[in-house]
């Protein structure tokens, strides 16, 4: 039965991303932009769920284990994680709005732990037996089209960097995880990524890539 699951979940990232677009065209169509709201939800069941099926809270126990010791690439991760610092000194200011800071802080700090949980964490471990490779560029692969998903929507997504970039990211939040065999180092560079690119401004559009 856990052979099962495990196929159910190298092949979720599809369902995932395919009910992401669903969603994201629905809510679009009434709420515009504010639809990232609803695909971020609807995306974090999923996770929830996928995970659920394949030992749930023990596996986040285990994500979360000390990290081995590792010098060269959690000092990659933190730096990765801030990149976006020169987003967030030109425009904070647009956190001033509760409508604005309430989602971006909420998001800031539950994405990082659902995100990897499952791109780092599930797709890790149920592609295990797979060349390192080849999961590490199939996750990563999977994450950076998921992150197009917005750009229905928001145009500041619609860009070949946000593909490149998430994309990179993902290999970084990988390698990280298995050379420390821990998520502590990889959630935080998120929670960085999250904090910093002002993310609901960002799906917004309130400003502009470069801007």
């Amino acid at each position: 039965m856990k052979k099962n699951y495990d196929r159910i979940a190298v092949f979720s990232p599809f369902i995932i991303i395919a009910i992401n677009v669903v969603t994201a065209v629905v809510f679009g169509h009434f709420v515009g932009k504010w639809a990232f709201i609803p695909i971020i939800l609807v995306e974090w069941l999923m996770f929830l769920y996928f995970i659920y099926l394949n030992g749930g809270t023990d596996l986040m126990r285990a994500w979360l284990e000390k990290p081995v010791k590792n010098r060269l690439w959690p000092i990659i991760s933190l730096l990765a994680g801030l990149l976006p610092l020169p987003i967030f000194v030109k425009h904070y200011s647009l956190l001033d709005n509760w409508q604005i800071g309430l989602p971006w802080i909420t998001l800031a700090v539950i994405n990082p732990f659902l995100e990897e949980f499952y791109w780092r964490g599930l797709l890790a471990d149920v592609t295990a037996n797979w060349k390192t490779v080849d999961s590490i560029i199939y996750a990563s692969v999977l994450f950076a089209a998921n992150h197009v998903v917005f750009g229905i929507n928001s145009e500041l997504f619609r860009g070949f960097e946000v593909l490149v970039s998430t994309f990179v990211m993902g290999i970084v939040w990988a390698v990280t995880y298995r050379k420390t065999n821990s998520l502590r180092w990889v959630i935080l560079s998120h929670f960085l990524v999250d904090f910093l690119n002002l993310s609901a401004p960002a799906f917004l559009n309130l400003f502009k890539a470069g801007h």
